[in-house]
């Protein structure tokens, strides 16, 4: 039984071997900035260390996301809840907060109501055999309507606490150089990284991704597995969430819309596929900054939000395309 799931699991190992895969990611992030350095009229100031600390801190927010979608796209599926979720869970950490529960407590709740809805979402897909693409599209207008009803239609604000430190900019102390969000954000994805590639559940991941039904004819628990699967993501969602009412500094239920295109745009950019079975931790990682470096750079060069909007869509469009190429050339 071990051994018809290893070569499953040696997704990540094969993708590693092709130089394409490996640096395409790399190629591309630099790619995006040498353009941008390139257009802008200061790109002294487009490439300083302050522009740079910006960047990541805007980056946290997708790339927690990323590292949740990653799991569930190497596993076949997919999550369009995203958004909404880190709506939910922004307002569910702001109203605990507002109404005195200890910051650490808020952070729990607001990330364990992530964790929720992503258990609904892979019960639906499981049990009820949903497919996840419908499964998700409904968990996003009901996590979006929650959102809204338990904050009243309204923002929710909250008073200072260590809570609102964890995505600014210019984080106090000077000595941690970027918001300790980034850093939480970076042990979070090394420890994805290794558990994807190195732990039975990760090697299970990509098995049921790659062929679900060889997995089952090996005694993979997929049904389970998959709930886990969702279910962890939800977290990462829902931490995802209170970075984002940290960035505001409220829980607002009408934020994130649109934003898991954004996440699935990182995972597929990161040569993630969503035919399952392929995809990589850091190649998400580097997704999610060219994402960022991409925002922050129409930013910089003035451009309206529309033209921001075109970019992306053209970008996610081209990704997917680059990847439905990947799969023809695989099996031919």
């Amino acid at each position: 039984m071990v051994e018809t799931t290893v070569p499953a699991a040696d997704a990540p190992a094969a993708a590693a071997r092709n130089p394409l895969a490996r640096l395409g990611p790399f190629l591309g992030l630099l790619g995006v900035i040498l353009v941008f350095a390139l257009l802008t009229d200061t790109p002294d100031q487009y490439l300083s260390i302050r522009n740079f600390r910006i960047v990541v801190a805007q980056t946290v927010i997708v790339a927690l996301g990323a590292i949740g979608m990653t799991m569930i796209m190497v596993s076949g599926g997919i999550d369009l809840s995203v958004g909404s979720v880190i709506a939910l869970t922004g307002v569910v950490t702001a109203i605990a907060l507002r109404d005195g529960v200890d910051p650490l407590l808020s952070v729990l709740l607001g990330v364990a109501a992530g964790g929720m809805v992503g258990v609904v979402n892979g019960l639906l897909i499981t049990r009820l055999r949903v497919i996840p693409f419908i499964a998700t599209l409904g968990t996003l207008g009901m996590a979006r309507g929650v959102a809204k009803w338990i904050a009243g239609q309204q923002t929710v604000n909250v008073p200072p606490t260590w809570v609102n430190e964890l995505a600014v900019t210019f984080p106090d102390p000077e000595w941690l150089i970027v918001a300790p969000g980034v850093w939480l954000t970076a042990a979070l994805a090394v420890l994805a990284a290794v558990v994807l590639r190195y732990t039975v559940f990760g090697r299970r991941v990509f098995a049921i991704g790659s062929n679900e039904a060889a997995a089952r004819a090996c005694g993979i628990p997929v049904d389970r597995l998959k709930v886990w699967i969702y279910g962890l993501a939800g977290l990462l969602f829902g931490l995802s969430g209170v970075m984002q009412m940290s960035r505001l500094r409220q829980g607002d239920p009408t934020v994130a819309i649109g934003t898991e295109l954004d996440v699935i745009a990182a995972v597929v950019i990161g040569g993630g596929s969503l035919n399952g079975g392929v995809g990589t931790i850091l190649g998400s990682m580097i997704g999610a900054s060219i994402m960022a470096v991409l925002r922050n750079g129409s930013q910089q060069m003035g451009w309206p939000n529309y033209v921001q909007e075109i970019i992306i869509g053209a970008i996610i469009v081209v990704a997917v395309a680059v990847d439905g190429w990947r799969s023809r050339r695989a099996q031919g």
